[in-house]
C-alpha cells in the first residue's frame, strides 16, 4: 500500500485504487454515530473547530492518518451519561474498524477514541 497526501493507494492486478481520507472519514463517522451510547462527534482541535465554523464540514471529529500498511483513526466523541465509558469506547472502536475494513478494504492499524464529554440525552 502506497501513501500519498490525503489518500491511500492500493495495488491490484488491474491497476491502482486511490481512496481519499475523506471517504474513510465518512465511513468511520457513520459507524461511530450508529454505535450504542454515542451522542455526537466533536472537533478534537481548535483548528477543526475553526474550520467547522467557516466550512460547515460534516466530517469533523474523525482524523485519518495514512500509514504504509494501513490507516490509523482518531475519534472524538460525546457519549451518553450513565453508561460505562470503557464499554462504549470498545464497542465504537470495533464497529469503526470493522466498517472501514469491510467497506474500503483498507487495513485499520489503530483506532484511538477520545471521550470529549458526557451528555444526558433524555432528562426525565
Amino acid at each position: 500500500m502506497e501513501k500519498r497526501a490525503n489518500m491511500t493507494t492500493q495495488e491490484n492486478p488491474m491497476g491502482r485504487i486511490y481512496i481519499l481520507s475523506q471517504a474513510i472519514r465518512t465511513v468511520a463517522r457513520n459507524a461511530a454515530l450508529q454505535s450504542y451510547g454515542v451522542i455526537s462527534l466533536t472537533p478534537g482541535t481548535v483548528g477543526e473547530s475553526v474550520s467547522r465554523f467557516f466550512n460547515r464540514d460534516a466530517d469533523f471529529g474523525v482524523i485519518v492518518k495514512s500509514e504504509d500498511d494501513g490507516v490509523s483513526l482518531e475519534l472524538n466523541l460525546i457519549i451518553e451519561y450513565g453508561l460505562r465509558i470503557k464499554t462504549v469506547t470498545d464497542l465504537v472502536a470495533e464497529s469503526v474498524k470493522y466498517a472501514v475494513e469491510k467497506t474500503m478494504a483498507v487495513p485499520v492499524k489503530r483506532v484511538d477514541v477520545h471521550v470529549r464529554g458526557l451528555r444526558v440525552s433524555n432528562p426525565d
